[in-house]
């Protein structure tokens, strides 16, 4: 399902998201949401109404009978994401909360890390370049990627392109699209290096802290705030990190179930983006040159977007 930016739905998405990631910075929201959460409130309801009207077009689609004899070829039709939820949760609530879980939660992070990535690559124009170079090799602008979904994704793994991974990686290390993360324990635990937690505790951590942490990256401590894809790469081959060294994707029981997918996304837009275009950033040379900021967010979308120009690459085979 492709959402619209421009719908009411996105605007009520943002316009939440932000809400809530203000209220960690107002302890008293809970007063002055009284006064003030109006619109707050509304922008809640037009996203729980989107949906209820996914399952209710859901519903409609299905089959009149339940008898097995629906043919092979329009199963297919049926057997998708929604239905799967549907046939799951008998509360129909329960049912469009999963799905808009589900097809929400990539919504902004997929975008927004495809966003800090292609910034950081107009930054460093010999990481766009060698990245363009072997995205090239392994497709050729006369071949087409049109059918990589249908031939299992095989030239997208890391194996294939290495460095593209390691890009996208080192990307999600400066600008992790989740930057903070909180979980409250629902019983006692004891956690590996001894702390105890009673039920009821809440542990936050920030992952963008993390992923700057001199004991966690080592002898690399001194460049860690620089874009160094190579980190990622050892014998030319991409070698990743453990999820609790590295909790981007988060790790063990709660491990982000589109972290394939993510990667997938990332990799197809960055091969069929740059073997056609470049970009170069907007700016005033007039005034003195500013890093690109997030906004406040759960989320870590850039700040005012990503003003850019776009040219097409020539002469490249």
């Amino acid at each position: 399902m492709d959402i619209d930016t421009s719908s009411p739905f996105s605007h009520a998405f943002d316009y939440a998201s932000d809400q809530v990631g203000l209220r960690f910075q107002n302890p008293l929201y809970g007063v002055t949401e009284l006064f003030t959460g109006s619109k707050f409130r509304a922008s809640i309801a037009k996203v729980k109404a989107f949906g209820q009207q996914i399952v209710a077009n859901a519903r409609q689609r299905q089959p009149k009978s339940d008898s097995d004899d629906v043919p092979e070829d329009s199963q297919s039709a049926y057997g998708n994401l929604i239905d799967s939820l549907m046939e799951a949760f008998d509360d129909t609530s329960v049912a469009a909360d999963a799905a808009l879980n589900l097809l929400s939660a990539g919504r902004d992070t997929t975008a927004q890390s495809l966003t800090w990535t292609f910034y950081l690559l107009m930054r460093h124009p010999s990481a766009n370049q060698r990245l363009r170079q072997e995205i090239l090799a392994t497709f050729p602008r006369k071949a087409s990627v049109d059918n990589l979904w249908k031939t299992g994704l095989a030239e997208l793994q890391p194996a294939k392109l290495p460095y593209t991974t390691a890009v996208f990686y080192e990307a999600l290390r400066l600008y992790p699209p989740v930057p903070f993360e909180i979980k409250q324990c629902e019983i006692d635990i004891t956690l590996p290096d001894g702390t105890f937690l009673p039920a009821g505790s809440i542990v936050v951590w920030c992952i963008w802290a993390m992923n700057r942490s001199t004991e966690i990256w080592g002898q690399q401590g001194q460049d860690l705030e620089t874009f160094e894809p190579d980190r990622w790469l050892h014998d030319g081959r991409f070698v990743g990190k453990s999820a609790f060294d590295f909790p981007v994707f988060n790790g063990g029981p709660r491990s982000c179930l589109g972290k394939r997918m993510a990667e997938l996304i990332a990799a197809y837009v960055m091969v069929n983006i740059l073997r056609e275009f470049d970009f170069e950033e907007t700016r005033d040379d007039k005034l003195p040159y500013k890093e690109r900021r997030s906004q406040n967010s759960l989320t870590l979308p850039m700040q005012d977007g990503l003003p850019c120009k776009v040219r097409q690459v020539l002469g490249i085979c």
